[in-house]
This record gives C-alpha cells, structure tokens and sequence, in this order.
C-alpha cells in the first residue's frame, strides 16, 4: 500500500501552506499528491504550480469534472500536465453532482453513468494520439455536415497510458468503474466493510472485462489528525461529515447520504440531512455518530494510525491518500510525517 495527499480545494484558507505541505510529502515519499475542484479554484492549475517545485511525486486530478470540460478539452489538458510534469500525470474524472453540474455549468445532470463510459472513451481515444472521431449519445466527433476534421492530439505525453481513475461511491458507479478504468478514487470508506461497498462492485465490473482488482488502484481518502483524545479530534470532522452526509448534492441526489446508508446508518443520514436542509448546520454536525467519523478517518496517535492503516491494507486498499488536519503548517506537516511512521509501524513501507 502506497500514501498520498489531497490538498483538497484551492481557497480553503491554508492555500500558503500547501505547496510547502506538498513538497514535505514530495520529500518524504508520497506516491502522489492530489487536488480537488468544484466551483472555485480549478484543479489543473494547481497541479501545473505543484508539478513545477517537486521532484518525484505524481500529481493528480480529484477529480477533474466531466461537466466542466469537453472530452478533447480533458485529453489536451491530460497531456499538458503529463509532458510537463515529466510523466507523473494521473487523472482522476468525475461527473460532479446535479447542483454543481446544472448550476455551475449549465449541464444537465442526466444519465452519468453513460455520460462518463463515453467521455473516458473519447479520452482515452484522443491521449492514444488516434485520429478523434465518435459518434454516441452524448457527443458526435466531428459534428456532421460541417467542415470539422478527425483531428489527432498534437502534444506528445511522456507516457503511453495516463492512468485513469474515477470518483464512484454509488455501486453502479463502481461497478463501471471497475470495468473503464485504472483506479478507483472513494470517499468515507470504512476498512470493515469495503468488501460490500466498494470492493465487491469493482471486482464485478473488472470480470466483465476479464481482469480481476490486480493492478487496479483502490484510492480512498481520508482526514488524518494526530493526537492522543480521539473524541476531540473527531469532533473536528464533524462539519466536514455534516456538509457530505447532509447538503452534497439534493435530498434526492446524495450520493454520500446514500452510502451511509448502506454503512448502517439510515436513521442517522435521515436525521443529518433534515437538519443540514433546514440551515440547522450545527445540529447536523451534532447528529453524526462518533463511530462512523472514526470509521472513515485515521485518528489518534501513531500507533492507533498504524493499526488502522494495517486493516486498510488487509482490506484491498493499494493507495491510501490523506488529508492532513491542523490549522498551521507545522500541524499539517506533523501530520504528514505521522502517516509515514505508521506506515513503517504497521510494516507496510
């Protein structure tokens, strides 16, 4: 099993910090250093600033939204970042969710799992350097009757195969993503019951293509915060969970909601999302149990880490990524530097 680090999104608040934090993870061997967007900063750029003041670790889109780009847009950028970076691209896809998608960018969020199987088709026909032409339900490459060509992508990336990986949660997302691509990017995962909601959906999808997990990429993410009152650094997630659980996305479409659900806290997701609905925000972060916050985090000290780490990897996770809590650099790096030394206690590294 490998570490990595989210920066998460740009305009967080510690944005001074986080190259500083990036190259500490870059020194102490992080596989692979991701960054996020929504409707703020975008997640290219970063990686660009991020790419030009490291040395080994990769950088990676988490996520890149589907909406938010043209295939061959996403492709071109892919290449850029992959040349430049002297081949330690990864690129992470997501559809984004109907309120980001549909309010920010003015697409409908409608049949995502279709969208995506055609936008990583045309993706990876268009990194490949083949002449781009496809005709399906969401996009037509060239549009007909009209002086567009098969045009073929100019750049040259360093590496044949750019990895691809998909944000999923729900199990058909899963599922599909097992079957189209390279690694999977999850959040809220819990090592006691990945085989259920993530693993199995994966492995189903890898079948259908004949391949098994070997070589996939099972990637979650989770807060790291160090220190020895469990209970009080969990209280530190607790608007974080609250904003997943309760207001991603709409009362219908919440993909985050729905997985806890599925974790064994209907009630509980019922109750936070009322409350987070309503604008009772504090009440919601308040409704979530301590259990399931320290469930999909990494908490405690070194030893509790390592522990934890240890069943992640008897799970089937390959990369474990990370987003180190604390409210100044020293905290952040202090972090950091624990998820090395669990992962050497749990004899991992």
């Amino acid at each position: 099993m490998r570490l990595g680090i989210n920066l998460g999104y740009w305009g967080a608040g510690m944005d001074a910090d986080n190259l500083a934090v990036a190259q500490e993870a870059d020194r102490l061997g992080y596989a692979v250093c991701w960054a996020a967007e929504a409707y703020g900063s975008d997640a290219a750029t970063v990686l660009s600033w991020v790419a030009a003041q490291t040395e080994r670790i990769d950088i990676g889109s988490a996520i890149f939204q589907i909406p938010a780009r043209t295939p061959a847009m996403t492709a071109m950028t892919a290449a850029t970042l992959d040349s430049l970076s002297g081949g330690r691209f990864r690129l992470g896809l997501g559809v984004s969710g109907p309120q980001v998608s549909e309010g920010w960018y003015g697409t409908r969020f409608d049949k995502p799992l279709s969208r995506t199987r055609e936008y990583v088709e045309i993706v990876r026909k268009a990194m490949a350097r083949e002449r781009l032409s496809h005709e399906g339900e969401h996009w037509t490459l060239p549009l007909p009757d009209g002086p567009g060509k098969a045009l073929k992508l100019t750049v040259h990336p360093v590496r044949e195969h750019i990895p691809l990986y998909i944000a999923a949660i729900g199990p058909k997302n899963l599922e599909q993503t097992g079957e189209i691509a390279d690694g999977a990017l999850t959040l809220f995962c819990a090592a006691e019951n990945m085989e259920e909601t993530s693993l199995a959906p994966l492995r189903a999808g890898r079948a259908k293509v004949g391949k098994t997990l070997e070589g996939f990429d099972v990637c979650p993410t989770l807060p790291l915060a160090l220190g020895d009152d469990v209970d009080a650094l969990a209280d530190v997630f607790r608007p974080y969970t609250a904003l997943y659980v309760g207001g991603m996305g709409s009362r219908k479409q919440n993909f985050y909601n729905r997985l806890a659900q599925r974790m064994g806290y209907e009630k509980e997701a019922a109750e936070i999302q009322d409350k987070y609905l309503a604008g009772d925000k504090d009440g919601a972060a308040a409704a979530i149990p301590r259990e399931l916050i320290d469930r999909t985090s990494l908490l405690g000290p070194v030893e509790r880490i390592a522990d934890r780490m240890q069943e992640y990897a008897a799970a089937g996770v390959t990369t474990l990524t990370v987003t180190p809590a604390g409210w100044t650099l020293d905290e952040r790096v202090a972090a950091l530097r624990a998820g090395v030394e669990a992962m050497e206690r749990a004899g991992l590294a």
